[in-house]
């Protein structure tokens, strides 16, 4: 009987895995479209039961928290993997805004659901990879010269990543286009930093 058990164990915990997978997945594709989903709805477009998705988030915030996560993790993934310390640190800052808006265009939920109450230190956790790319990236031009300012570097970090949010405002409140609001979001983190 020992013999048996683990083999089945894995075998339940691989299914819980790719359940919690499909409810996150769904939860990122309904919410895009229909901000205030319920559980009941989000299950439904999982193709579980709603008990399934509070066995495995215990609340609607603990979902859209772990979606807001995994998002937050592909970005950092992708800033990682684009190597932004090898190229000048004008082009670094105009990638690492690119890809943080990409990130935005290819999960419209961004700008229509909020981050859940009382998640302000989750949510500065999911910022601290784009905090940290930010910061190495305004150092690095402000010793290589390619940046002018004197403010200091933490407040720049904070400024530039303030304007992507008011990017993404404008866009959910319909006064830009994305492309409008990526192509001053760039202009107005150039302008703040002092690039020549």
């Amino acid at each position: 009987m020992s013999e048996i058990t683990p083999p089945r164990r894995r075998r339940r915990r691989a299914d819980a895995d790719r359940s919690a997978s499909e409810i996150l997945r769904a939860t990122k594709d309904l919410l895009a479209v229909q901000p205030h989903a319920s559980v009941e709805e989000i299950a439904v477009a999982a193709g579980v039961s709603r008990q399934t998705v509070y066995a495995h988030f215990k609340t609607r915030e603990a979902l859209i928290g772990a979606v807001f996560d995994e998002i937050a993790a592909e970005a950092a993934a992708q800033m990682d993997a684009a190597q932004l310390d090898r190229e000048p640190a004008v082009d670094a800052l105009l990638r690492l805004l690119d890809i943080s808006w990409r990130t935005l265009q290819r999960y419209p939920l961004l700008l229509t659901v909020s981050t859940p109450a009382g998640d302000s230190a989750a949510d500065g956790k999911r910022h601290e990879s784009v905090f940290d790319h930010l910061e190495r990236v305004l150092s690095r031009g402000r010793q290589s010269g390619e940046f002018a300012s004197d403010l200091p570097v933490p407040w720049l970090v904070t400024a530039v990543v303030t304007l992507g949010h008011a990017a993404g405002d404008e866009v959910r409140a319909g006064r830009m286009t994305p492309q409008q609001a990526s192509d001053t979001l760039a202009r107005s983190a150039l302008l703040l930093c002092g690039a020549g």
